[in-house]
């Protein structure tokens, strides 16, 4: 099953400034679980579409989510969270998920949950594996427990994949045409021998992808059939 849920947000008398949008993407999954295997190649897939996909690979791990990963997820249009077995085993996967949540409402960001090899009712009512990782929270975190529940329970019951077995590969496939075509994907193809013209090709798409209530219009000049000639 593949589906996913679109929120406009609430509107306001005052004019809302719009939101810088960076990724199409913002991959959350617990490292240690999938990082050298399903998730690479659902994020090289991603990229290879033309999903711009923000991974974290750099950043260090504290108790603390650091500010540079709640920015990117405020500047993806959606989230791919994969819960593999031990996601809940980590407090930062946690406050990701709950900014996650937060964004949804708030921005209309959407949200794809992958379920690998758990049971999405596990997540749901965190029970199985989510059950053991929040009994070992019950002394240290009891402020951010509520949010953390309730952003597990809200993410299980949104449509997505629960993935078991069967060749992977063909599920990233059904995965990125699924995610490519709910986004509306604008991917500009400008060949392999164009030179010079990157930088320039980055920025329209940056501009043509920003959240913006203004009707964005764009000339091509050239030699006629190709779109609007100029003399």
């Amino acid at each position: 099953m593949a589906s996913t849920s679109s929120f406009t947000p609430s509107s306001s008398s005052t004019p809302s400034i719009p939101r810088p949008i960076t990724y199409d993407v913002f991959l959350s999954f617990k490292g240690e679980d999938t990082r050298l295997k399903f998730t690479d190649h659902l994020y090289s897939a991603l990229s290879r579409r033309g999903i711009r996909t923000f991974r974290d690979d750099k950043l260090k791990r504290g108790e603390a989510i650091a500010p540079e990963l709640l920015q990117a997820i405020e500047e993806s249009r959606s989230s791919v969270i994969v819960f593999s077995e031990n996601y809940a085993h980590s407090t930062w996967c946690l406050d990701e998920l709950v900014k996650i949540m937060e964004c949804k409402k708030d921005l209309g960001h959407t949200v794809f949950p992958i379920f690998y090899h758990v049971d999405p009712s596990h997540v749901g009512q965190q029970t199985g594996s989510f059950g053991e990782a929040f009994a070992g929270y019950e002394e240290n975190w009891k402020d951010k427990i509520p949010r953390w529940r309730t952003a597990l329970t809200e993410a299980a019951d949104l449509s997505g994949w629960h993935l078991l077995d069967g060749y992977e590969s063909d599920q990233i496939k059904k995965i990125i045409d699924s995610i490519f075509h709910q986004l509306n994907c604008k991917r500009l193809d400008v060949g392999a021998n164009l030179v010079g013209i990157d930088s320039r090709v980055k920025e329209m798409i940056l501009r043509l992808q920003m959240e913006s209530s203004d009707v964005r219009i764009v000339g091509i000049y050239g030699v006629g059939g190709i779109g609007n000639k100029k003399s």
